[in-house]
């Protein structure tokens, strides 16, 4: 979808029923993206949906923890968080030429090993969305602790078109 014809990517959005979230509200002291000349780079954003975390907790196998499935559907909740920032920064997602990296953190229970697999969540929807220009340089990386307890957290760079 690089260099997409206008609206292109609402057409594809739509195609695949998805509707953007607003932008989630910083926990902290940031701004949900930066643009930053044809890159724009986005804080890491949670599954906040309709204001709250769907689910807390670490992820892996067991009682007690989030099912890996359930934290893959939250990374990809994330992505589309991220996708809503980045289209408060520029206006319209046609200008997206690539998605460049993405970055997830999975707060994992200290035997899980499966983040690979948890942030295809967000990797998959990202491909759905913009296709060849939706595939990316990716780390997946365990952590003890994201914040709220969130078991996941995403973060993306995109290139704009020229």
């Amino acid at each position: 979808m690089a260099g997409a014809a206008p609206g292109a990517v609402s057409a594809r959005l739509a195609e695949l029923g998805i509707t953007l979230p607003d932008v989630a509200a910083p926990v902290a002291a940031y701004v949900p993206a930066v643009r930053t000349g044809r890159y724009v780079h986005t804080s890491g954003q949670l599954p906040f949906v309709d204001g709250a975390l769907p689910a807390t907790g670490k992820v892996g196998d067991g009682e007690g923890l989030v099912p890996p499935d359930d934290a893959a559907h939250l990374a990809r909740v994330c992505a589309l968080n991220a996708l809503a920032a980045v289209q408060h920064v520029v206006g319209d997602l046609d200008q997206v030429a690539r998605v460049v990296k993405v970055v997830g953190f999975v707060a994992s229970d200290p035997s899980f090993t499966g983040q690979p697999r948890v942030v295809d969540g967000a990797s998959t929807v990202l491909a759905e969305i913009f296709g060849d220009a939706g595939v990316h340089a990716r780390s997946a990386v365990g952590v003890a602790v994201l914040p709220l307890d969130s078991p996941v957290e995403v973060e993306l760079v995109v290139e704009l078109a020229e």
